[in-house]
This record gives structure tokens, C-alpha cells and sequence, in this order.
């Protein structure tokens, strides 16, 4: 988590890389775990769907709380 500045925190927007046929997209932190955020996707095909997304997708926070 060292990678993120500021760092990831409960409430903050992230912007997450893409995977499989899934664009980047914008992610509302509710928890941060050691390797996984919980949350709801913002924008994308998954918008308003809660995610449990690994961290390491997590390219850089978008605005923090």
C-alpha cells in the first residue's frame, strides 16, 4: 500500500485498473483490508454494485476523505 499517496482510506474515490473486458473505473472505499478494498463502483459497467476488488488494482486515489 506504500504505492498510494495519499494512501487508500475509507471514503475516498480510487481509480482502478481494468481487467478481463472491464475499462478502468472510478471506486468508493468503505473498507481497506491488507489485499482487498470493499466498495461501490462509481463509474464502468458496474456502476452501483458493491466490489470486493484486490488492491493491487488500484492505480492511484482519485480524491481522498
Amino acid at each position: 500500500m506504500d504505492k498510494h499517496r495519499p494512501p487508500i482510506t475509507p471514503g475516498c474515490t480510487v481509480l482502478l485498473a481494468g481487467f478481463d473486458d472491464i475499462p478502468e473505473h472510478a471506486f468508493l472505499v468503505d473498507e481497506v483490508f491488507e489485499d482487498c478494498i470493499t466498495g461501490t463502483a462509481l463509474t464502468g459497467p458496474f456502476a452501483g454494485e458493491y466490489g470486493e476488488p484486490d488492491i493491487a488494482l488500484v492505480l492511484r486515489v482519485l480524491s481522498s476523505t
